[in-house]
Parts: structure tokens; sequence; C-alpha cells
């Protein structure tokens, strides 16, 4: 392209921005419009269709019954467990990701707070599955976490832990305080870096006010700190909320043979074939983001993102 049609163009573009919007935004609009949207929009239409029993085929007449069968006890039992994995794995990453957030943007400078984001990001380069599977082999009975426990003398309490009903089983590899613990692992980056971001925001001159006035450390950190960081931390647990309610590789490589919503999802869609089903089951995590999403705006999660 010359020059002077450079410029001809240029100044043609100029003059006529909502052609030079159009033309900005056109291909990224169509793309989340028609592939996205679209392809979702008609997941969650075959949510309204059935399937024939005898040739297995979806049946394009408008029904309830899938969601009438997401209230059956198994069902549920598998959305209320997927909530409360997401749930705990959210407050998890918080109480592990805040002092390391808050140390990094209160107490770190030039070369150190590069190396804490080296050390926060660095697993997010490497293979999701090579992660995974290497904390299946620490986890493991015969793996290193156990092993420091015997050698430390403190078995009984890892022993102690793996009895308890709910969250027990026969290892750390085979429980659910294993998933749960891969879980935070996984999704801890992405905790720290939106409160590392809000605690930035924080001014210094607020800080020196409080002190002026009066208050101790801890009443600081209560009444401006905390309050400021919030957001923060509700933008951060977006991200682990949301990731662990979808996830379906992680529950299928470390925990027991208990379902979450998405291992169900995979199974209706692939093994059994019942996509109108899957596509009930996609809606629950939506339904639930959709509440969870409109409270964080509520708590202006979304100015720290």
């Amino acid at each position: 392209m010359s020059a002077a049609l450079a410029r001809s163009l240029s100044s043609a573009l100029y003059h006529r921005r909502r052609l030079t919007l159009a033309l900005l935004l056109g291909l990224p609009l169509f793309w989340l419009g028609v592939v996205y949207c679209g392809s979702l929009l008609s997941l969650l239409a075959n949510s309204f269709f059935g399937m024939d029993p005898f040739t297995g085929m979806v049946k394009r007449e408008f029904t309830l019954q899938n969601f009438v069968d997401l209230a059956a006890p198994a069902n549920l039992d598998v959305i209320l467990r997927t909530v409360a994995m997401a749930t705990a794995v959210t407050l998890g990453c918080a109480a592990i990701g805040f002092p390391i957030a808050y140390y990094m943007a209160r107490y770190t400078r030039g070369w150190v707070r590069a190396a804490f984001y080296l050390g926060v990001m660095l697993p997010l380069w490497s293979s999701y599955l090579v992660r995974v599977y290497a904390w299946k082999l620490l986890l493991a009975k015969e793996g290193v976490v156990n092993w420091v426990f015997a050698e430390s003398g403190l078995s009984w309490i890892l022993n102690a832990l793996l009895s308890i009903p709910v969250i027990g089983g026969p290892s750390l590899s085979i429980s659910t305080l294993g998933t749960f613990i891969v879980f935070v692992y996984i999704w801890l980056p992405f905790m720290i870096l939106p409160i590392q971001a809000a605690l930035e925001r924080v001014p210094q001159s607020l800080i020196e006010a409080s002190a002026d006035l009066g208050a101790r450390d801890a009443a600081t950190f209560r009444k401006v700190i905390f309050p400021l960081a919030l957001p923060g931390i509700v933008a951060g647990s977006i991200f682990t909320f949301s990731l662990t309610l979808g996830d379906y590789i992680i529950p299928g490589i470390i925990g027991d043979s208990s379902l979450f919503l998405g291992q169900v999802v995979f199974l209706q869609q692939g093994t059994a074939g019942n996509v109108p089903l899957a596509a009930a089951f996609t809606v629950v995590p939506i339904a639930v983001m959709a509440v969870y999403l409109a409270i964080a705006k509520r708590m202006g999660a979304f100015d720290a993102l």
C-alpha cells in the first residue's frame, strides 16, 4: 500500500467514525454473537427437548422433563456437592491468597516483586494435566506427602483427616480432601492477582491518616485496607468459583467416585448420548453464576478486574 493511498484511507476512516467502529468490532462481535452465543443458545435450546426411548434420538418437542429430572435426589446431590466444593475452594484460595497478595502489594519492590509475580504465574505456564497428574502422585499412599507425614511422626494427623466420613478416603489422592487441595493449588493464582491489584490501589495516605487518628494496625486493616481490598477478593472468587463449578478433569483424576456437574455433563453428552439432559445440567452453573455475578457487581468486583 502506497503512502498516498494509506493517507487517503486514513482520512476517509477518520471522518466516518461508524464505519471505522464497524470494521474494528465487526469480526469480534460476529464471533461473540454467532459462534459463541449462538452455539450456547443452541445447546440451551436442547434442554427443552426430549429423548426417544426406542431410537435414542433427540425429539424436538417442547418439554420440561429434563428440569424435573434435575430435582431427582441423585442429581440434586451432584449439584449440591459441586456448589459446596466451589464454595470451599473459593474460601480456601481467599484464605491462602490474601496474605500472599498483601505481602506482594505492601512489602515488595523491584526484583523481589518480580520474583513473586514469577512464582505466582509460573504454574500457569505448565500443562494443566501435567500438574494434576503430578499431584496424583504426590498425594498417593506411596507419595511424598504421605512419606513426609510418616517421617515426621505425624501420620496420626493424616489418618485422622482421612477417617472423616465426608472428606476422607483410603488416601489423599482418593478423597474429597485431595480434590479440594488440588483445586486450590490450580486456581490460587486467579485469586492472588486480583487481590494484589486491589491492594496496590489502596492509597498510602489513607493508611497514614488512619494512623494519625490513633488507629492501631489491626483497626486500620479492618476498617480501611480490608474494605478496599474486598472488591479484589470478590473478583478473584468469580474465577475460582466458576472454574471449580465447571471443571470435570480434576474430580476425574483426584478423588473418589463422587460425581460433579462437569463430569455429569460429559457423561450424559458423550457416553449416554443424552444431549437434552446434559444441556439441562449446563443451565445449573449458568444460573448459579448469574446470581453470583449479580452479587459480585453490587460489591464492586468488576472495578478490580
